[in-house]
């Protein structure tokens, strides 16, 4: 794929490959909670700015949630599913997130490396997505130590389209300059009680993948245009290189929620 910069806040560049980006997803359509109770989340492994392939998953290695500098495991709860993607069925994970006091919940997934045949490489996209009850901040935008994650500098349940959001790629707790960060919408969200996704809101990006470049900070920009889920993906972003003898592309995913302001 070619490497295209992010040259201002809200514009993005298209690289010329294909827009067929893989992309982990840790899904509820609600993350903006009022109430306690047992939140079901998603983690299929799709492609979802194109509602296209979605491909099997192998046991999961971890899902945590962080909760005011507490960790729960909750990699146990996790049980198979199968996803009915448009194109093929694969299987995906699910879970219940508990959620009982006000603040922010960091939900922490890491897959089990994907092989990718055509490239010849492994693909692992430890993802993070984050659940608010009450609206009260206690640590969305604090590391929570995995291998390479993505810190938002913007609260990211509630992003307004229209603006701008920006966050910090970590490996191993520090920034990582030169990033290449692969930017998803999800055009179709998924259907929590059959495992579809639903009907598409928008067509697939002409020109290949959104692509943005960290600064010498670690840091990227990107102009959020539309409400829905944005994912961002930093491309070989953490400390491992190398799975089963072969090449290993590990990497820090992040879901950001954006609303219309009315």
């Amino acid at each position: 794929m070619s490497r295209t910069v992010l040259a201002a806040a809200a514009a993005v560049m298209l690289s010329a490959a294909p827009a067929l980006a893989h992309f982990q997803l840790a899904y509820t359509p609600d993350v903006n909670l009022d109430r306690p109770g047992e939140v079901p989340m998603k983690f299929f492994f799709w492609h979802p700015m194109d509602n296209g392939h979605a491909m099997d998953m192998g046991t999961p290695e971890d899902l945590s949630v962080y909760f005011k500098g507490e960790k729960i495991d909750l990699t146990d709860a996790l049980a198979p599913v199968t996803f009915q993607a448009a194109e093929n069925e694969a299987q995906g994970f699910e879970a219940a997130i508990p959620v009982k006091r006000n603040g922010d919940y960091i939900v922490a997934f890491t897959p089990a490396p994907y092989y990718e045949e055509s490239e010849d490489i492994y693909i692992q996209q430890i993802t993070k997505s984050v659940l608010n009850k009450g609206g009260i901040p206690t640590g969305w935008n604090e590391p929570v130590g995995l291998p390479t994650e993505i810190v938002p500098l913007n609260k990211p349940t509630n992003v307004i389209a229209g603006s701008t959001f920006s966050g910090v790629v970590l490996s191993d707790g520090e920034p990582v300059a030169g990033a290449e960060i692969e930017i998803e919408y999800m055009t179709a969200p998924i259907d929590m009680d059959t495992n579809r996704p639903t009907e598409p809101t928008v067509g697939g990006m002409p020109g290949g993948a959104l692509v943005a470049i960290t600064d010498a900070n670690g840091v990227f920009t990107f102009g959020i245009p539309k409400a829905g889920f944005w994912g961002f993906a930093a491309l070989g972003s953490g400390p491992a290189t190398e799975h089963d003898g072969k090449e290993l592309s590990q990497d820090a995913v992040l879901w950001v929620r954006a609303y219309d302001l009315k």
